[in-house]
Formats: structure tokens, sequence, C-alpha cells
């Protein structure tokens, strides 16, 4: 009998994203970076990969990420889209306290730490 775990995956879009969001997330997670941009031919591989996964879209607040996000939207359209502060317009410079708020929103486990450093 097949199991109904669903296994979550995060796209990303840089290596210094993915190191931020792994620094962050407590539970096992699947971080897949971009590069930036994805050819059709690697985003129909990634649509069969994640049938039946949990995919998030955290990409930077920046017409490049707002690009892929688009791309994303019409490939997947089941993907949770998560959002950073415009503010601070990419993921890598946004502060840990402000990228685990918005993975906790979308009940990804993070380390408690990252929570409390916004409350002080």
């Amino acid at each position: 009998m097949e199991s109904v775990y669903s296994e979550k995956v995060i796209i990303v879009e840089g290596s210094s994203d993915k190191r931020k969001v792994e620094s962050v997330v407590k539970e096992d997670v699947e971080i897949i970076c971009t590069n930036g941009t994805i050819s059709l031919t690697r985003l129909d591989e990634l649509v069969d990969e994640l049938y039946n996964k949990d995919v998030f879209i955290l990409v930077d607040a920046d017409e490049s990420g707002e690009k892929l996000r688009k791309q994303f939207k019409r490939e997947m359209p089941d993907a949770v889209h998560l959002y950073i502060d415009r503010m601070y317009r990419e993921v890598a410079t946004a502060p840990k306290y402000h990228i685990a708020t918005v993975l906790l929103t979308a009940n990804i486990d993070v380390y408690a730490e990252y929570l409390e450093q916004r409350m002080n």
C-alpha cells in the first residue's frame, strides 16, 4: 500500500537563498535552486518530479523573481507562493527572523530561536 506522506519542497533562485533557508528550516525539506532562471525543459521535469509533493515558491521581490514566479504559477498552479517583504528585495539578504516567519505561515517547521529574535 502506498503512503500518503507528502514531501515538502521549497524552490528558490540562488545558492545563497538556499543556504539562508536551510539555516532557518528545522524539518527535512528539499530545497531546489533554479539559479535565477529555468528552462522550459527543466520546468517540465520539475512538474513531473514534484507531482504529489507540497511545493513552495520563495523567490526574490524583484523583476527576475516575479518573472520566475509567473512561470511557476502557469506550470505548477497548485504550488504555494511565499513572499518576502519588498523592503528586503532578496531572500538572501532578508533577516533570518523574517524568512522564519514567512516559512512558518506555510506550516514549515523553523528553529524557534529565529522567531524569538523578532520579539527582542
